[in-house]
């Protein structure tokens, strides 16, 4: 159930200069990370700014990339909410128009306890149980750390399929891989941690940097997949640069920026976030020629 591949993309929002969703561009971009190693896409998670789009735009942009990819791919929605009744019913509509899957992140700023988080995202799962779910750890954002203890308690449940792991703790990850089934799928966060996670057991990661080099992180999956951990390992040292100039800034402050430097009209962020462009577009155009990405 729910078999979402490799290399996931967290995909950016465009917008148009008025600052509303453009569709359009959303579409083709969709289309051409699935051509460049792209096995799923996640709608609206944090890279798609989720906390500033309204629910109609989210279901929106499910419809279009859903139609976009026409099958190509898989398409995550991302439904999670600090209200549970919230991410149920976000969640449900998805599922009506054929989504394949639901990221749901740590409830946010409620900060709720252990206990609150498993019954948080059990209802959601009892509430959808076709659905496959990824579960969303991102402490740095939500002000909650979702525990190895509870991920196991949950990864019982048929329709939870795995989990984003951004905790950014190695030790953290082991400790998922050493619990839970082999089937249950942990998902780097961090594009500079996809290799590392690979060798304790990770299938692969929801990919910021992917939008850019899509298929050099494919590549660095499928090598290390067959043994080839030295090849693996030069194109994780090769893209380091990458990873870390896409997060010299709040992201997705710096890939809109990346994708605009190599053309996409992907238009700017929504406040309260904001372009800072003086100091990181000039080192990230840098990083970016020096790969022969522009």
């Amino acid at each position: 159930m729910g078999d979402f591949g490799t290399i996931i993309t967290a995909m950016i929002t465009p917008f148009q200069a008025d600052g509303s969703v453009n569709y359009e561009v959303a579409g083709k971009l969709a289309a051409h990370l699935v051509d460049n190693g792209t096995d799923s896409i996640v709608v609206c998670g944090t890279t798609g700014e989720s906390p500033t789009l309204t629910w109609d735009e989210e279901y929106q942009l499910f419809v279009e990339v859903l139609q976009a990819v026409g099958g190509k791919a898989k398409v995550i929605a991302g439904c999670g909410s600090n209200s549970t009744t919230e991410a149920i019913a976000a969640t449900q509509k998805a599922a009506r128009i054929g989504v394949h899957g639901s990221l749901q992140v740590v409830p946010y700023y409620n900060k709720p306890p252990q206990a609150g988080l498993y019954h948080h995202f059990r209802e959601i799962a009892a509430a959808c149980p076709d659905l496959p779910m990824l579960l969303y750890n991102i402490p740095g954002r939500t002000g909650q750390n979702l525990n190895p203890e509870i991920v196991v308690q949950l990864a019982q449940i048929k329709s939870i399929v795995g989990v984003k792991e951004a905790s950014g703790s190695i030790e953290q990850a082991s400790e998922i891989r050493r619990l839970t089934p082999q089937n249950f799928d942990i998902y780097a966060g961090d594009d500079s941690l996809t290799l590392p996670l690979l060798a304790i057991g990770a299938k692969g990661v929801v990919s910021v940097a992917s939008h850019i080099v899509g298929n050099q992180l494919k590549q660095m999956v499928s090598a290390f997949d067959v043994g080839k951990v030295q090849i693996a390992t030069e194109i994780h040292l090769q893209l380091f640069p990458l990873f870390k100039a896409l997060f010299l800034n709040t992201n997705p402050i710096p890939v809109k920026q990346a994708l605009k430097l190599q053309g996409w009209e992907v238009g700017s962020v929504r406040l309260p976030l904001w372009e800072t462009n003086t100091e990181i577009c000039p080192h990230l155009e840098a990083v970016m020629q020096k790969l022969n990405l522009v």
